[in-house]
């Protein structure tokens, strides 16, 4: 049981270095349209005590690409060593970082701009073939761009919990046309696969290194569950039903007087929700989002199914049993295309269920990748010879009971940091990131 190789440019400098370049610019891209789509206001107001300021999450890009690629590759000194301590996140909550002295909006946006055209010029002369560890095969270049696009997602969950009228748009995703023909669950038989990554160059630490892992045969949604069979779940009581729901997810709903995923309210008998400033009836048959952890669990009891680990959720993502062999996305090597996956806020919704049959996993699971992320039933923890890269912060900190892993990344992350491999994690309590699940059972 092997992965798939490296990716073809793995070791190629000049291919990598058009690799990073590419990604970079994407990255800067999106930014500056969810910056430059509200006014200052917008930018310095904290929308949410879940979340930062816009204006910090802008800083804080400029902050981190000083940090690794200027002063970390380059070895250059510290353009504004005054504002580090305001922009690490572990020094800062998120609820108090409207009352640090940030830069203005104008000074984010400048230093910003100011750090990427010197971040360029290293680009440029950085030796990414074989050099040391942090640039060899461009890391550190590629964890910057990951980096930029997590926090572009970020920005994009304060645009949902921000009101007002919308200030993004996108076109519509494509329909599922084999939907009413597809079978509601997949068997995916079992045996020993190769989980994890050796060979991806920007994999980042905690998805390394490759490992054998068996996992035993079992059955798996076909597609996310939608939210025409979450709405059964609420309509026969399931959020007034104790037995369904982990203690401390019983207690969240008392707590805060649960009916519903966020964002959704019932009017004159319909189900609506408001979606980036736009209300709209909720669409039977588009994958839930915006539950938590305890609600997925909920809904899984409720349907007498669980929540698949997550070794399984990468097993029927990766494993071609043809071949032996773990595959980097559910469909092959090759990277995300718009035929196969709904990422990069190209719809700023999930496709409906069933839909980007070109994405499709051998064991038949559609929808692995993109759409909405997936909370599995496990802790996130480290994979055996788990070694922290570059810096502990990273996963190490957050290993442990309390974060539970989600899979697959949503229509709001950009390919460069979504892959069969990429592991995300949060707390069981989260709502408003962009998380739904599919369900499982036993043989």
């Amino acid at each position: 049981m092997t992965e798939s190789p490296a990716p073809p440019h793995a070791g190629d400098g000049e291919a990598l270095r058009g690799r990073a370049l590419a990604a970079l610019l994407t990255a800067r891209e999106r930014t500056t349209l969810l910056t430059d789509s509200v006014d200052d206001h917008d930018l310095t107001a904290q929308h949410s005590p879940l979340m930062s300021p816009l204006v910090w999450d802008l800083a804080h890009i400029g902050n981190q690409e000083e940090l690794w690629l200027l002063r970390g590759v380059a070895g250059r000194e510290a353009m504004r060593p005054e504002i580090d301590g305001l922009y690490d996140a572990f020094e800062h909550p998120r609820a108090t970082r409207p009352s640090l002295p940030l830069l203005a909006p104008g000074e984010a946006r400048s230093y910003a701009l100011e750090v990427r055209g010197r971040a360029l010029d290293v680009l440029e002369s950085a030796p990414l073939g074989d050099g040391p560890a942090l640039v060899r095969s461009g890391f550190a270049f590629g964890m910057i761009a990951q980096h930029e696009q997590q926090h572009d997602e970020t920005m994009l969950i304060t645009h949902q919990l921000r009101s007002g009228p919308a200030a993004l748009t996108a076109p519509e995703p494509p329909r599922a046309t084999d939907a009413p023909t597809l079978p509601a669950e997949v068997l995916v038989p079992g045996g020993t696969f190769t989980m994890g990554t050796s060979a991806e160059p920007w994999a980042l630490d905690n998805e390394r290194p490759a490992h054998q892992r068996d996992v035993p045969g079992f059955v798996i949604d076909t597609a996310p569950v939608t939210c025409g069979a979450y709405r059964a779940f609420i309509e026969d009581g399931g959020y007034g039903e104790r037995r369904w729901w982990a203690p401390e997810g019983w207690a969240m709903v008392r707590e805060h007087e649960l009916g519903a995923p966020l964002f959704w309210y019932r009017d004159a008998g319909q189900w609506l929700r408001r979606r980036f400033g736009v209300t709209e009836p909720v669409p039977d048959d588009e994958p839930v989002l915006h539950v938590s952890w305890y609600e997925a669990d909920a809904y899984a009891r409720w349907a007498g199914r669980r929540l698949p680990t997550e070794a399984e959720w990468e097993k029927a993502a990766r494993h071609d049993p043809a071949s032996g062999r773990s595959r980097r996305y559910p469909w092959g090597d090759e990277d995300p295309t718009p035929e196969r996956a709904n990422l990069g806020q190209r719809h700023l919704r999930p496709a409906p269920a069933g839909a980007y049959p070109a994405g499709r996993a051998p064991c038949g699971a559609g929808q692995l990748i993109g759409d909405v992320w997936e909370w599995t039933a496990s802790d996130f923890l480290p994979y055996p010879g788990f070694a922290p890269f570059p810096y502990r912060e990273y996963s190490q900190v957050f290993f442990g009971p309390e974060h539970k892993v989600l899979r697959g990344g949503s229509f709001a992350v950009d390919t460069v940091a979504c892959r069969g491999t990429f592991r995300n994690w949060d707390l069981p309590v989260r709502r408003q990131i962009f998380s739904g699940f599919r369900t499982a059972r036993d043989l």
